[in-house]
């Protein structure tokens, strides 16, 4: 495979070079038109150009000297300036800025440009005597003079664009990926070693400089090394299919590594077989990034979860089922350490972008892996109720029961699972004592209201006996439970929620048909007190016939609730 070509933005060298010529250009001019005007003046029929044919043996040993010493000035103020930037560049983001900024070809042209321009200046100095004047050089001295002259302040420019921290970002980026396309499309040992060294470098790169952006709670920095790894992965699955077996075994550079010197034998076996050992690493920096911020950038978390479902997305597009479990794998690490962190707000963001996923699966006919995925959300439900946020398990289920709509819209083939999760989301308890448990079952209203606004999407599409499945399972529920229910979720009338959150919209908002529908639904339940008649349902039914102007153009979506 070729290597990867660098993206346009690390093209900066014409963002410096233009200025440079522009100045040049302008100072020949200048120099040119009062130097003629200065000719025409004195009226010199000696020619134009005479003056660089004849020099004063006296002012020329004076000058020289003064231009050596000028250009040697300069290029000490460009080493310290550039040497203060550099390491306070390598200081805030990694140690590794400092080897960036020498392998850049133009750093090293402009350096040797000026030791050089030094080193001319020196021996032209020494070389002019008053029996012998060296023309040439003392031109190639001036020229060369002029240009270190002009070309100070556009390459400072280009220093500081070269030091940005987007550029230094997709800088590593860049060299782990052509690293990984060429590393695996390389049949020598040696250098395909190399290359993965060079990648698992790069990617620990990229997270200290996240990490370090953490700690100084520079949220742009920290995205943007989230942003570097997500286009990492995204690259490299793009191009995995061609990559050679011998690519993705563990080399010797790699076992060192911390991260894989901890695993056992067959760990490292198992990441050799399914071929994920990449994909594995840059997790892992992910991880320690969700973990890293879970206490001090808890957007960045948000972020964590967005680039990591991109993989899995990317994973499942390009065929590699591998690569989407490992991905799947994180987004439960994610969950987990969130609720050990009992930090319910990050956990609604993580189960949003789980619940996208899922959906991405099920648009794609991969059914089986949303179906799983349903599965662990279910897990996740149960254990946030048993650490004392039944929120989470109230988040759980109206993400599975929106997924259960999208699945009856494509036609899934495993609706049916799926609806069978969501009826289990709320049997778990955490206690044999049948008082405890049915104060637990009181607690968990939120999970029935969701079940509650299925069952009237099932009957909106003519699907009665899916909503009937959903009514036999609650209608075992207390009278008065089912009545608080259907009445709550009655009163909602706005999807507008009243604070600012991830989804936009109340979670308990019905549009206006399915409100109407909702009364059918709980008039299934013969213990429930039927004082609905009369007023109410002349109300629910005035309700659905404004449904369709109250409804244009908005299409529902899951919603947020006071709680987060």
């Amino acid at each position: 495979m070729p290597a990867v070509k660098p993206p346009s933005v690390y093209k900066k060298r014409q963002a410096w070079l233009v200025p440079v010529g522009a100045l040049v250009l302008m100072g020949v001019t200048t120099f040119l038109v009062l130097f003629g005007a200065d000719h025409l003046a004195r009226d010199d029929r000696q020619g134009f150009f005479s003056v660089f044919r004849e020099f004063d043996v006296d002012t020329v040993q004076n000058g020289l000297a003064n231009v050596a010493a000028i250009v040697a000035a300069v290029m000490g103020i460009v080493i310290t300036v550039v040497s203060i930037i550099v390491q306070l560049s390598a200081n805030r983001y990694s140690p590794q800025v400092t080897e960036m900024f020498f392998k850049d070809r133009t750093n090293l042209v402009v350096m040797a440009f000026y030791v050089e321009a030094c080193v001319l200046g020196l021996w032209v100095t020494f070389m002019t005597t008053r029996t012998y004047v060296p023309q040439i050089s003392i031109i190639a001295l001036l020229v060369v003079a002029t240009i270190g002259f002009l070309i100070m302040a556009p390459y400072f420019a280009y220093v500081f664009s070269f030091l940005s921290p987007e550029n230094v970002i997709n800088r590593i980026q860049h060299t782990a990926l052509n690293a990984a396309v060429t590393g695996a499309a390389q049949e020598n040992p040696e250098r395909r070693d190399a290359d993965q060294a060079s990648v698992l470098q790069s990617m620990e790169q990229i997270t200290d400089i996240a990490r370090n952006a953490i700690g100084s709670k520079d949220k742009i920095i920290a995205t943007g090394c989230v942003d570097a790894l997500k286009q990492l992965a995204v690259r490299y699955l793009a191009s995995k299919r061609r990559s050679l077996p011998a690519w993705h075994a563990i080399g010797p550079r790699l076992r060192a590594n911390p991260d894989f010197v901890s695993m056992t034998p067959e760990s490292l076996k198992d990441l050799e077989s399914r071929q994920v050992w990449l994909e594995w690493k840059l997790l892992r920096q992910y991880q320690a990034m969700y973990n890293e911020a879970l206490s001090n950038m808890r957007d960045l978390n948000y972020v964590l979860a967005i680039d990591t479902r991109y993989i899995a997305e990317a994973a499942v597009r390009h065929e590699e089922p591998e690569s989407f479990r490992m991905a799947v794998k994180f987004f439960n690490t994610y969950l987990r350490a969130t609720l050990n962190a009992r930090d319910i707000r990050t956990a609604y963001n993580i189960l949003n972008q789980y619940r996208m996923l899922a959906e991405t699966l099920l648009r794609a006919k991969e059914d089986d892996l949303a179906l799983e995925i349903a599965g662990y959300l279910k897990y996740y439900g149960h254990i946030g109720y048993q650490l004392e946020m039944p929120f989470v398990t109230e988040v759980v289920a109206y993400d599975i029961s929106t997924m259960l709509e999208l699945a009856h819209d494509v036609k899934s083939s495993v609706e049916g699972k799926l609806l069978a999760i969501l009826l289990q989301v709320d049997r778990e308890s955490s206690s044999d004592d049948i008082d405890m448990q049915n104060a637990e079952e009181s607690s968990l209203r939120g999970v029935r209201k969701a079940q509650a606004k299925l069952a009237t999407y099932y009957l909106e599409r003519k699907e009665e006996a899916l909503a009937r499945e959903v009514f036999r399972d609650m209608e075992h529920e207390r009278p008065e439970r089912l009545r608080g229910i259907r009445d709550e979720l009655m009163k909602v009338d706005s999807r507008d929620f009243w604070e600012v959150n991830d989804r936009w919209v109340n979670f308990d908002y019905l549009p206006p048909a399915r409100r109407a529908l909702l009364a059918t639904f709980f008039e299934w339940f013969p213990e429930i007190d039927r004082r609905t008649s009369g007023s109410q349902k002349a109300q629910t039914a005035e309700t659905a016939q404004t449904a369709e102007t109250a409804e244009t153009a908005e299409a529902p979506s899951t919603g947020g609730t006071a709680k987060v």
